[in-house]
């Protein structure tokens, strides 16, 4: 025992790091070199092979190209890019110009962000990737923290894309169910029941509404990078001619260009694999890196195009590419060590390890609550849904088939709830490091301003899966868990005086 718990020091000073010195890329890189050293037995030279070997894994591994990896390394320099050009090239300017006419208030250009969110609900990565880069230029329009807009873009990416059968997410989860023997429905029946009781998700979905009409929980940013917005709009409404002469396709088509493009593209390349018309099946054969890749490089290109049609010059065009390729860079440095640091919590064994616990001390009368918090702690440590999904899925399938039969598919549920609330609260997961750096903010601090939201939600979804375990109907759980959330927030609102004031890394620093 004493050796396993050995295996979680990498994993705890990552943390512990990233929580006090508020410096996610050295907290990874120390996380990384303290477990390739124990792995390595403490020997420098074994060890430093050992992070050779895991580094040149992420491009190339088992005689072959880890296409994924490179897809979305791929997508992240080209949204990059085409964010600058879009900022810098007077996209962002003509959108705000013709916005500013008919999006009055604050909560609306929010709540265009939840709205944009679930429009991209292909895939939880592209979904943080193309939301975080194509608003944050315009969150600085309206004077929203880029916390906010984070947390936003975090909330209605993978909660969304664990309920939709039909998201990348669900062929994934259905081919780990269809591997179960005693399942009583269909993959594709049981997906839909599991996604019924997935309180977690659901809530959060609703909570991230809310947040985003009260603009609860975030305080203005000190500084807007883009000032005189107030001046602007006065002078869009005396001047409404021009401003109504404004073109927002500037920025609109290389967006919907974008997203359109990258549902098209992975409905194409799943067609190519599947003989037949089961959109289910396409999705299932789809390549998502691909379709990212390439619907990132039509937009791109696109947008220089339509820049270069405006009179803007190749030289400021080059430039613009450059600049947004340099600041692309840091992020892609923090997503490197994400991976670096999965592969080594792998290697150590740390997700067995919690499922071999799981094994042992649930009992039946906790199954649910115990399965989701057992999930979330994994996820994480791990900051991998899908690879808590791989694991616990047939685990779960198991405990829950021995100790309660007929909650095997509430349990899995609370798998899925549990995989997803671990995974958006872990400083070391992608979707984390990817909703915080395409936002413009660092990753602690995105997970750090989310954490009341995010727990609020988990408590809630807590207390229904122990509701439901008891016995308790349905109907009654859901009004349980809406109404502790309802009253969560209330209090919160109401003994943190006005919450949107309160800067919650505040409560975390160790100053």
């Amino acid at each position: 025992m004493q050796a396993s718990l050995v295996s979680l020091l990498p994993l705890v000073l990552t943390l512990l790091l990233a929580l006090t010195l508020r410096r996610t890329l050295l907290a990874l890189g120390a996380g990384v070199l303290c477990g390739s050293l124990l792995l390595a037995d403490w020997q420098p030279l074994a060890g430093i092979a050992y992070l050779w070997q895991i580094l040149s894994q992420q491009f190339y591994a088992a005689g072959a190209w880890q296409q994924w990896h490179l897809n979305v390394l791929a997508a992240m320099a080209l949204l990059g890019m085409m964010t600058q050009l879009l900022a810098r090239g007077g996209a962002v300017e003509a959108l705000g110009q013709w916005l500013y006419l008919r999006v009055r208030r604050e909560p609306q250009a929010r709540i265009g962000i939840v709205l944009l969110g679930w429009l991209v609900f292909i895939d939880g990565i592209f979904s943080c990737l193309a939301v975080g880069h194509v608003c944050q230029p315009l969150v600085d329009r309206y004077g929203i923290s880029r916390r906010q807009l984070a947390y936003l873009v975090d909330s209605t990416a993978s909660p969304l894309c664990a309920l939709l059968p039909f998201s990348t997410w669900g062929p994934y989860v259905m081919a780990l169910l269809a591997g179960i023997g005693f399942l009583p429905v269909t993959p594709l029946s049981a997906f839909l029941q599991m996604a019924q009781v997935n309180f977690y998700a659901v809530l959060t979905l609703g909570i991230a509404a809310w947040a985003a009409w009260s603009g609860m929980g975030f305080p203005k940013p000190k500084s807007r990078a883009m000032p005189g917005w107030e001046k602007l709009r006065l002078q869009a409404e005396s001047q409404s001619g021009a401003a109504a002469k404004a073109n927002p396709w500037l920025l609109g088509v290389p967006i919907l260009t974008l997203l359109g493009g990258a549902m098209v593209l992975t409905l194409c390349s799943g067609a190519r694999q599947v003989a037949g018309w089961d959109l289910s099946l396409w999705l299932a054969k789809a390549d998502i890196g691909a379709a990212m890749r390439d619907a990132s490089l039509l937009a791109c290109l696109l947008t220089l195009a339509m820049l270069k049609g405006t009179g803007r010059s190749l030289s400021l065009l080059w430039r613009d590419l450059a600049l947004g390729f340099r600041l692309i860079l840091y992020a892609i440095a923090i997503l490197l060590f994400t991976w670096m640091i999965g592969a080594v919590i792998r290697d150590l064994g740390v997700a067995s390890l919690l499922a071999g616990w799981a094994e042992l001390y649930l009992s039946s009368q906790l199954l649910l609550a115990g399965m989701f918090l057992l999930c979330a702690l994994m996820a994480f440590a791990t900051g991998s849904s899908w690879g808590t999904f791989a694991i616990m899925i047939p685990i779960g399938s198991e405990i829950a088939a021995a100790v309660a039969p007929g909650m095997l598919l509430p349990a899995l549920s609370a798998v899925m709830a549990g995989s997803v609330f671990g995974d958006h609260c872990s400083p070391i997961s992608d979707t984390s490091v990817l909703s915080a750096t395409s936002s413009g903010c660092e990753p602690h601090e995105h997970v750090v301003s989310q954490l009341p939201f995010v727990l609020i939600a988990a408590v809630a979804a807590l207390l229904g899966y122990q509701l439901l375990n008891v016995g308790m109907g349905a109907g009654w759980v859901w009004l349980s868990c809406v109404s502790m959330v309802v009253l969560s927030l209330a209090l919160a609102k109401r003994y943190y005086g006005p919450w949107r004031r309160l800067d919650h890394s505040l409560i975390f620093s160790s100053k």
